[in-house]
């Protein structure tokens, strides 16, 4: 139960943080930088899950993992594609009108202190290294706690 929990409420976080991250809104398909990048931070989440699945922790992962993307499978998959449908979405306002959970996100993004401090580095090639940064951080933890861990 409190992976379930933990795993949903993390979302909030971890799109706080996204703030300082090279994390931009939509895919910039024709700049290289970008189109390398999405592919190393896929390439890292594919390396995590066969290692998960190799060390046989897969189903403690999956449900953290699940839960922590029903935030977007409601607001992105279910929401958008719904308020989309035969409307033209090019405006920025347009398209958040409906969204429940990412309205939360951006208020605690832009009012609650520490992440209200957070410059905004979502087009900023540097935010790649704060990206690096948690990444490491977070393989490190794993790697700490996995001994910990009993399903």
């Amino acid at each position: 139960m409190f992976t379930i929990i933990f795993g949903f409420l993390s979302h909030f976080i971890v799109d706080s943080f996204a703030k300082v991250t090279y994390h931009t809104p939509e895919p910039l398909k024709e700049d290289r930088f970008w189109v390398s990048w999405a592919i190393i931070s896929n390439g890292i989440t594919i390396i995590f899950v066969v290692w998960v699945i190799l060390i046989g922790q897969f189903w403690f992962f999956f449900w953290g993992g699940f839960f922590s993307i029903l935030v977007d499978i409601y607001d992105w998959g279910i929401l958008r594609p719904i308020q989309n449908k035969g409307k033209n979405s090019n405006d920025e306002s347009y398209w958040k009108q409906g969204y429940f959970f990412h309205k939360l996100i951006d208020k605690i993004r832009e009012e609650v202190p520490p992440f209200s401090w957070l410059p905004n580095w979502n087009y900023e090639r540097k935010g790649v290294i704060v990206e690096l940064a948690i990444i490491v951080i977070f393989w490190i933890l794993v790697i700490i706690l996995l001994p910990f861990v009993s399903i």
